[in-house]
């Protein structure tokens, strides 16, 4: 039994909401669709399950179910098969937009199961129970017998809030592992010495074993904890699973080539983030074709003539004293998360690296890395000359610079720091729909900075293919970097209200100077740039805090990274301690490493996971990637390829953090287009898509009402309308990217 979700108390009762659950009166309301046949036989409902379809093709459900929110309810049913199938389970809105209170992953094995779970409701509409049995490769059938749902009793709540990490298998990398690098899983057990495991093929063969090693109590996950190293196991091969007690892990693939896909998908998902582009479905796939979005047709407006924020709202934000009498056309680049914003210091660092993926494949892959491929990625730019990674970053850049005040006009050559709807729209909402007006928002120090940096990085990699957009890049990015120094404290505030977008404030741009100062140098090797960078606070000191390496509103470790990978323009000694400084900083996180026991590179403060914790932990990842680029040392390779793992299924989720990667994986991510749980008619997120992940701030209405209590690493629901634990953004799938290519090459 895998429980994927499990919440806290309320109110207790007795009354089973489950008419005729154990099928003998032929009055239990259950319902089948696409490919389902029902049939009750000896106090029995079996299904015959047709192949193939996505899990949510082949239905089985039961309706007409209300709750009190705030209730905790007990679900239990015995389920028999003939062989071993893993489905999900939802509880969820009985009509659109079939809004999930909760979900679960059922496993029926060879005969006869039980599944039980506790979950707690948070909304009063009718109410259906779905069981998800589509996806299989030949057709399957399932029984179900004394069905029950009832009013949870407190030792019942307890019990299960206890016990839900405990009931899980060993977690895995749902993916695969490299035929020669660590091979671990964790196993959650309360279990007072080393337990045995067995490793299976896809046949059900048992072709090892081990004993696994005490890893202690997790405060993270609320539980005891040991290791499963299996990585003396070297045969490549589909579908193995550990065993430990009676139960099994999904499967995995053992072999060499990991990573190469997910390089490619997860670069493919920013072609259809872009604005201003109708996206193709024969490149990006039918579900994802779209009209091009704020192209200054109706409903709206647009982004080829966008005036700036205007009236109180302008005067609360910037004071009276800030005005702009002019627009802009600010269309293109990508929209940021889930809505329909563009925000500069988010595509600041976004395209910087996707920059620093094919800079770090030209450097250290020797050129042949495929991200110097033309034919990479799925974008419509294929076969133009031009390497595809950079074809999609020029679709940022170009936005980048039209965000530049003009010439002859107040703060020319600083950057808008943000253009978004005035408004906030609902869920779904696809982009070429939005009826809200667009503005530009002031000008920051901290947008104009992340300009000159990933523009003059653009400058040095673009040179050999496009000379001419390479010079405007430059000059964009010098211009950008003399408006900065001329209005150095121009912060963009804290909070906007939430008016149709995110704030983004930052109030110290120390680091965006360094990083802009480092891009600059490594690019054209001019003295005044070194002289910037000996007399920023970040020159020598630390850039790589424990709790996370860099992120949007921190980026001074970026360009600590690239002056280290790229700043063989340096003085030696310079070289020398800048160098030194990160592999320094990769062996400490290796050192964190060692003290996790589900093998991934973050311990933050007080043991709480930060907004998109997922990201964060891509980025020490990049950090550890950059050691062993540097030194060639195997123990830095090892370190990044075990990190994986987590994102990729072994976390006390047991699901992968990835679209269409693993047996179970996060597919309701916050979009207002990739809306497939708000509206049947809309695609699921693309493969690839990297979900925010835990976040113990629980700031959104899904998050409270089913989070309460959650332990750090388990503070995360695959809803659309969990924006603070289940978002999408290109600051974050960009380092997924540059890991996965990373791992794909590093061999």
């Amino acid at each position: 039994m895998l429980v994927l979700l499990v919440c806290l108390p309320g109110p207790a009762g007795a009354a089973d909401m489950i008419a005729d659950g154990a099928f003998a009166k032929g009055q239990d309301g259950f319902w089948a669709a696409g490919g389902v046949v029902l049939s009750r036989e000896h106090g029995k409902l079996c299904a015959d399950v047709e192949a193939g379809g996505e899990p949510w093709d082949r239905l089985l459900g039961v309706n007409d179910l209300e709750f009190t929110p705030g209730t905790s309810y007990r679900l239990t049913m015995a389920l028999e098969a003939k062989e071993q199938h893993s489905f999900p389970i939802l509880v969820q809105r009985n009509a659109e937009p079939w809004t999930a209170q909760a979900n679960f992953t059922a496993e029926a094995k060879a005969g006869k199961t039980t599944f039980a779970t506790v979950f707690k409701a948070t909304e009063a509409e009718p109410a259906q129970i779905v069981l998800q049995l589509g996806g299989a490769e030949k057709p399957w059938r399932l029984c179900l017998d004394t069905v029950a749902l009832n009013e949870a009793k407190p030792d019942e709540i307890a019990a299960a809030t206890r016990d839900v990490v405990r009931a899980l298998p060993a977690l895995v990398n749902q993916t695969g592992y490299f035929l020669d690098g660590p091979k671990r899983a964790t196993i959650i057990s309360d279990a007072t010495g080393p337990l045995a495991f067995k490793l299976e093929d896809a046949s059900g063969a048992v072709v090892g074993e081990g004993t696994a090693a005490p890893a202690g109590f997790d405060e993270t996950v609320g539980a005891d904890t040991q290791i499963a190293d299996f990585s003396a196991f070297a045969t490549a091969g589909e579908g193995y699973r550990l065993i430990v007690g009676d139960t099994k892990s999904y499967p995995f693939s053992i072999g060499h080539d990991i990573y190469g896909q997910l390089r490619v998908d997860a670069l493919s998902w920013f072609y259809p983030q872009r604005s201003g582009i109708a996206i193709r479905g024969d490149i990006a796939g039918s579900a994802y074709a779209r009209p091009a979005g704020h192209l200054q047709e109706s409903p709206n407006r647009g982004d080829n003539d966008v005036t700036c924020l205007t009236g109180e709202a302008a005067a609360k934000l910037y004071g009276k004293d800030w005005t702009c009498d002019y627009t802009l056309d600010v269309s293109g680049g990508w929209y940021d998360a889930g809505d329909q914003g563009k925000y500069v210091v988010n595509g600041g660092i976004a395209v910087s690296q996707l920059l620093g993926t094919f800079e770090r494949g030209l450097v250290y892959g020797k050129g042949a890395s495929p991200v110097m491929s033309d034919s990479l990625s799925r974008i419509p730019e294929n076969g133009n000359g031009v390497p595809d990674i950079l074809d999609e970053a020029r679709w940022e850049l170009e936005f980048l610079m039209k965000m530049m005040v003009p010439d002859g006009q107040p703060l020319a050559g600083m950057v808008h720091h943000k253009v978004h709807d005035t408004k906030w729209t609902g869920v779904p909402m696809l982009p070429h729909l939005d009826p809200e007006l667009r503005a530009l928002h002031r000008p920051s120090t901290a947008a104009t900075l992340n300009l000159a940096a990933a523009a003059a990085q653009g400058a040095r990699l673009f040179a050999p293919y496009d000379a001419a957009f390479s010079q405007q890049l430059l000059a964009a990015a010098q211009k950008a970097w003399l408006a900065a120094a001329a209005n150095p404290v121009l912060y963009a505030p804290d909070s906007d209200g939430h008016q149709g977008g995110g704030d983004y404030g930052d109030t110290d741009i120390t680091d965006e100077t360094y990083w802009a100062a480092a891009e600059l140098y490594v690019t054209t090797g001019e003295a005044r740039y070194l002289t910037a960078l000996k007399s920023s606070p970040h020159w020598a000191g630390p850039v790589f805090p424990a709790t996370g390496a860099f992120d949007w509103r921190s980026v001074a470790g970026l360009g600590r990274l690239d002056l280290a990978l790229y700043g063989d323009k340096l003085p030696e000694e310079d070289k020398a301690m800048i160098r030194a400084s990160v592999v320094a900083a990769a062996k400490n996180f290796i050192g964190l490493q060692k003290k996790e026991p589900f093998g991934h590179i973050y311990r933050p403060a007080g043991n709480r996971y930060d907004w998109g914790s997922n990201q964060v932990i891509l980025q020490n990842m990049i950090v550890i990637s950059a050691g062993y680029d540097l030194t060639g040392e195997r123990p830095f390779l090892d370190g990044v390829r075990e990190s994986m793992d987590y994102i990729l299924g072994r976390n006390a989720m047991n699901m992968s953090y990835v679209t269409g990667y693993g047996s179970v994986f996060a597919q309701n991510q916050h979009s207002r287009w990739y809306a497939h749980q708000a509206d049947a008619s809309l695609p699921h997120p693309p493969v690839g898509s990297l979900a925010g992940g835990p976040n113990s701030s629980l700031v959104d209405d899904v998050a409270r009402a089913r989070l309460k209590g959650c332990r750090p690493q388990t503070c995360y629901v695959d809803d659309i309308m969990s924006w603070g634990t289940n978002e999408i953004t290109i600051n974050w799938n960009a380092p997924l990217v540059y890991i996965a290519s990373f791992l794909a090459d590093a061999r």
